[in-house]
């Protein structure tokens, strides 16, 4: 009875185990959809796009495809506004998986945007978006973007 209960014992922890490595990559996956919004698309720091996307990162967006060049040009034209408006980013995740080297994620997007002060405009999103695991991280290679009119 004893040696049951050990081995059931040691399957379950090893089973434990290899969902909290699972849950670890998807927790991952989704701090790369948070701060590379947060550092991308309100602080516009061009620099750090190697740190979430890979080279051939595409985004469509409303209808546009939007490659590294365009993104690029969107954040240094932001960058040359004086008074920038302020971007919160807020997401609601429905689903992570991943599959070894691979990962996507579904999520709603929200984004709070304000100027001197005021809500200027709110803003939500339905996403989806895949990543891949390099020798420096979780790097997103595909974002889907539909605005949802409310």
């Amino acid at each position: 009875m004893k040696t049951c209960l050990t081995f059931f014992l040691l399957l379950f922890s090893t089973g434990a185990f290899a969902q909290n490595i699972v849950s670890s990559d998807e927790k991952e996956i989704q701090n790369l959809i948070q701060n590379s919004f947060d550092a991308l698309f309100s602080n516009y720091d061009s620099k750090q796009l190697p740190d979430f996307y890979t080279e051939d990162f595409l985004l469509f967006e409303q209808g546009e495809i939007w490659d590294m060049d365009f993104i690029k040009n969107y954040l240094t034209r932001a960058q040359a506004n004086p008074n920038p408006p302020t971007r919160t980013n807020r997401f609601e995740f429905i689903e992570t998986k991943v599959d070894g080297n691979r990962g996507w994620v579904g999520y709603w997007n929200y984004a709070t945007i304000t100027q001197d002060g005021k809500v200027i405009r709110d803003i939500k999103w339905l996403e989806s978006a895949t990543a891949v695991k390099t020798d420096k991280g979780w790097r997103l290679d595909m974002l889907h973007s539909t605005r949802v009119e409310e």
